[in-house]
């Protein structure tokens, strides 16, 4: 166990250094999605330093329960695991702990992990409370000690812990979102598992997999992109099979109405308008409805996004979770139908589907915008500022005027605005004179509504380049390569 088991987490291992090496008490808050790998970063950067606490709650565990597993952390950890008998309460078990950290040397650093926090502050329980009242009175007095808490439920952790009013309000004296692993760093995931795939490879497992840890240690070395999603995907006993439910299951209490409001997103390829989200589900916005939105959005499924020209109170959402998009379009489908064989290879002909085709272009598209910061950098525009979003044009009724929407616009200060048009190919991308007429009527539709624009530049983004011809030589000023993502 150690650091050298983390993988492609350097700024995170960065941060950490910096909790460790600090010479005060350091309280720090952990959260982000489901199976992102928060346990794996803390347990494996803190268990062989110090002193190592560590206690995990249980999903709807009594009281009783969870303090006998306080018991057994406390004797492993203090006792060489000598049977101890349960504390009755929490302030009692935080007493006990400080009793054994106050017997260290204090030149010895401690760590107490609190693994899935939400599920150990359970009703009734006074949990928080106690640990509120441990931290300020004791623990924050111990420059040797640092309390890490962590959990999956990333809208309780905001609302109870991060932005909490009362109770251990400004209490952190750190936070870190864990987020999923960007292209780059799935690669190295798999190359430190001796998986070598293509990047076009590592791209259509991404799709599905959105840069999961725990879901890419399904991969199997022996295999391609298409057999892995097989097997994981559209098999009885593949892990994703029946991720989904046990997703929303373990993260919200009353997940029937945040599953149907990512169901309905998920319908819209750009997303919708909240207002247009409330009247499609029957519910006013407000209250418990924004409340929902906010558990989502915390808890990284989806997100909330101005498009590009539009005012504050043109907000939408639209899902971000690559794998939440794939099952409520290709599993849940699957699931449903009548017949099917769960041994056979279905995702090899589907993967080939003109359906395919068009869901793969949109999420290579959203794929794009959460990897900009590689667009701006292929483009050397890191040190320019720049507005960055889709735009859609779409005339009044009766109008004579065309539409267009641009799949990334990157409005730069020196005046420059570059329409992104994204395409996912298996192939080099040849400019016809379809597309070409296309990406001519993009230009005039934005110039016209954007008359002051200084100069308009085309970008195309393609995941295998493109083959330049008369029409790209004339359209096209920057190309990025799917190499530019990694």
């Amino acid at each position: 166990m150690g650091v050298q088991n983390i993988i492609g987490r350097r700024l995170e291992l960065a941060f950490l250094d910096q909790i460790w090496q600090s010479k005060e008490a350091e309280f720090v808050a952990v959260y982000g999605r489901r199976r992102v790998g928060k346990t794996h970063l803390i347990r494996e950067y803190f268990s062989n330093k110090g002193v190592y606490f560590e206690l995990t709650g249980i999903k709807d565990g009594a009281m009783g329960d969870q303090l006998l597993n306080y018991t057994q952390s406390l004797a492993d950890t203090f006792y060489s695991g000598v049977a101890l008998q349960p504390p009755a309460s929490w302030r009692e078990a935080f007493n006990r702990l400080t009793d054994e950290i106050a017997k260290q040397s204090p030149r010895k650093k401690i760590t107490i992990f609190l693994d899935e926090l939400p599920w150990l502050a359970s009703k009734r329980s006074r949990f928080i409370q106690n640990l509120d009242y441990f931290w300020n009175t004791r623990w924050s007095r111990m420059p040797n000690l640092k309390l890490i808490v962590c959990g999956s439920a990333a809208s309780w952790m905001l609302d109870n812990l991060i932005n909490a009013k009362g109770g251990l309000y400004n209490r952190l004296t750190n936070t870190l979102l864990l987020q999923p692993y960007d292209l780059s760093q799935t690669k190295e995931f798999l190359a430190a598992r001796q998986i070598k795939l293509s990047h076009k490879q590592i791209l259509d497992t991404y799709m599905i997999t959105g840069g999961i840890p725990h879901y890419l240690k399904q991969i199997k070395k022996s295999k391609s992109a298409v057999q892995n999603i097989n097997d994981m995907c559209f098999k009885q006993d593949g892990l994703l099979y029946d991720e989904f439910n046990r997703l929303f299951a373990s993260l919200f209490e009353n997940a029937e109405l945040n599953l149907n409001i990512v169901r309905e997103i998920a319908k819209a390829r750009y997303g919708l308008s909240i207002q247009t989200l409330s009247q499609r589900l029957g519910k006013k916005t407000g209250g418990t409805f924004t409340k929902r939105l906010s558990e989502l959005e915390a808890a990284g499924f989806i997100q909330k996004y101005l498009p590009y020209g539009r005012s504050k109170r043109d907000q939408y959402y639209r899902v971000i979770d690559e794998y939440t998009y794939f099952y409520l379009n290709w599993v849940e489908p699957y699931k449903e139908q009548s017949v099917r064989d769960t041994k056979a290879n279905y995702w090899h002909l589907a993967a080939k589907s003109p359906q395919w085709r068009s869901w793969s272009g949109y999420t290579f598209e959203s794929i794009c915008q959460k990897h900009i910061h590689k667009i701006r950098q292929a483009l050397n525009l890191m040190d320019i500022h720049c507005q960055m979003g889709h735009w859609q044009y779409s005339p009044i009724a009766g109008s004579n005027d065309n539409g267009a929407q641009i799949d990334l616009l990157i409005a730069r200060d020196d005046g420059i605005v570059s329409l992104c048009e994204i395409k996912y190919s298996n192939n080099k991308l040849q400019i016809d004179k379809k597309i070409a007429k296309n990406l001519l009527n993009k230009i005039d539709v934005y110039q016209k509504q954007f008359p002051d624009a200084v100069q308009v530049s085309v970008v195309l983004v393609s995941t295998m380049g493109i083959k330049a011809n008369v029409w790209s030589d004339e359209i096209i000023d920057s190309v990025i390569e799917l190499e530019d993502l990694f």
